[in-house]
């Protein structure tokens, strides 16, 4: 992203609900990891990382989640070029 060859960028990926904790703890840094790269490279990220609960769930969902953020991406990357 700083090497400014990018307009927009995709986080791609899946936490699945396990017995302990940690599914919040990486949802949440997933999450704010996404937020500190954007605020520090000005690159949009559109976050495309589902949090399921079954495996089954996030096969069900990926596909409409993926178009909708390469949709966010190009919106968001379209709209910094007009600023």
């Amino acid at each position: 992203a700083l090497s400014e060859k990018y307009d927009a960028l995709i986080a791609l990926g899946a936490v699945v609900r396990g017995d302990t904790y940690h599914f919040e703890v990486v949802s949440n840094q997933s999450a704010r990891g996404i937020m500190d790269v954007q605020l520090n490279t000005g690159v949009p990220i559109a976050n495309a990382i589902l949090t399921v609960d079954r495996e089954e769930q996030g096969h069900a969902r990926m596909s409409e989640k993926g178009r909708d953020a390469a949709r966010a991406a190009i919106e968001m990357a379209n709209l910094l070029k007009r600023l």
